[in-house]
């Protein structure tokens, strides 16, 4: 096909679904499907295409002829333009209906699984400033919106604190106010802009790999706790001294004030020393009279109080009477495993990231929860015939792998193994539908429960309880 019939405009064309990765459909009229990033199942619009696939056309929404009724007015000033809440304009109630008709279709369509009567998504009680973990980029090349280009507004101020424009690596969307993390998250945000700036501390720059301050980190805990932590490219003493004296003097509720020095080419502070400035390394997150520490470089549910809920049903579904020997794969700090821990026998975590294993025995003693052990491994490897003579054969296994699901190996061993039951968590119910398929031969899915943890964004947890034929 030419490059010219590549890029077409559709008219009066009616969006009838929402898909996957946020994206809603549409047809043309001749039938193809065309996904847009820009409009609400329900809208009639007119479709400029900049896409061609084999089998689809990606485009988008230049006119709007009708809005759907399934629309509502976003909160946040930055939408449209930020690449975070692209589900904002839909209303809270059709944004479940959508995650829930995904899970459903994922699992009917990819796995080919016989389902069980569906329970109802659980929709999260909080929409707006739900999350518990917020990262900021600095650049000195802010993103302009159009609007400001077309403006008389002065323009010399080109720093930002924000995020990055999607599909720019090198552009950052200055955030004024963000919807997604309580307060203080924009006073401390805006302040150490203002002061950065006020004070001549350069903001990074991506491209030419120059400048100071990198990123700013802030984690809050239903504790009241609160993490801070700026990523310099640099040391300079007397610059980052004066930062973290005025954050410490502004913001005396900050419990953890902390920074890094950071010279490599990114921004992942996985491999960085964490240096503690103020306070302690650590902030407490309580769950159910447990008490998590977590670090700068832990992993916890960025929805606290909806994590509460995702664990609860993990807990239910598992059934356990007490007696159970538990396996929780892909424990991470042990939060599901210590949880559940109460009403098991005992219980096993594995993980392949020493870090959080040390965490979860750290924070495994501090609960006073003797009855968990876990250890350190890639799953795949560790997960074996040795492990299981070792460790006992399990009554229940909870497995909760990262997005990609769980790999074909541990699928296996699962299966000969052969636990009564297997509760899975999953971020993404395609991954899941494809480990589900491997072993419907033995197991017969008798529970489904969709968890929204991310509203305002098409991002759904699922539990499936598997049970043996």
């Amino acid at each position: 096909m030419s490059r010219k019939n590549r890029k077409q405009v559709f008219t009066n064309i009616e969006v009838l679904d929402a898909g996957a990765k946020g994206k809603t459909i549409a047809k043309s009229p001749e039938g193809a499907v065309i996904f847009l990033p820009n409009a609400v199942p329900g809208d009639v619009v007119d479709i400029q295409t900049y896409k061609k696939r084999k089998a689809y056309y990606e485009g988008k929404a230049t006119v709007f002829h009708k809005l759907s009724d399934k629309r509502t007015t976003p909160e946040c000033e930055h939408f449209g333009v930020c690449g975070g809440c692209k589900w904002q304009d839909m209303d809270y109630k059709w944004q479940l209906h959508y995650k829930q008709k995904e899970t459903e279709n994922n699992l009917r369509r990819l796995g080919h699984i016989e389902l069980p009567e569906v329970t109802p998504i659980l929709g999260s009680a909080e929409q707006y400033f739900y999350r518990n973990k917020m990262e900021f980029s600095f650049s000195d090349s802010r993103w302009l919106t159009l609007e400001e280009i077309q403006s008389d507004i002065n323009l010399e101020d080109k720093n930002a604190l924000g995020f990055h424009i999607p599909g720019m690596w090198d552009k950052i969307l200055d955030i004024n106010k963000c919807h997604l993390q309580a307060d203080p998250s924009n006073a401390i945000r805006n302040s150490v802009r203002a002061f950065a700036v006020e004070n001549d501390l350069e903001f990074f720059n991506t491209r030419n790999q120059t400048g100071l301050l990198r990123t700013l980190m802030i984690r809050t805990a239903s504790t009241g706790e609160l993490m801070v932590l700026i990523q310099f490219f640099k040391e300079d003493k007397e610059k980052r001294e004066l930062l973290l004296n005025y954050l410490a003097v502004t913001f005396p509720e900050i419990t953890s004030l902390l920074y890094v020095i950071n010279t490599k080419a990114n921004d992942t502070i996985y491999d960085q020393d964490i240096i503690c400035f103020n306070g302690r390394d650590h902030i407490f997150e309580e769950m159910e009279g447990l008490k998590f520490k977590i670090n700068a470089k832990s992993f916890y549910q960025t929805n606290s109080d909806q994590a509460f809920e995702l664990y609860k049903l993990t807990r239910d579904f598992a059934g356990l009477t007490g007696e159970e020997l538990v396996y929780d794969l892909y424990t991470g700090t042990g939060t599901i495993a210590q949880f559940v821990a109460k009403n098991a026998k005992k219980v096993v975590g594995v993980e392949a990231v020493p870090d959080a294993i040390l965490a979860a025995k750290e924070n495994a003693k501090a609960n006073k929860i003797d009855n968990v052990d876990f250890y350190v491994g890639d799953m795949k490897n560790v997960f074996n015939d040795q492990f299981i003579k070792t460790h006992g054969h399990p009554d229940v296994i909870i497995t909760d792998p990262p997005r990609d699901g769980m790999h074909k190996d541990v699928v296996q061993m699962l299966l000969n193994v052969s636990p009564e039951k297997i509760v899975y968590v999953s971020c993404n119910s395609a991954t899941q539908a494809r480990d589900l398929a491997l072993m419907d031969a033995v197991y017969k899915v008798t529970k489904i429960q969709a968890v929204d943890m991310f509203p305002q964004t098409h991002h759904v947890e699922n539990i499936v309880l598997l049970e043996k034929r």
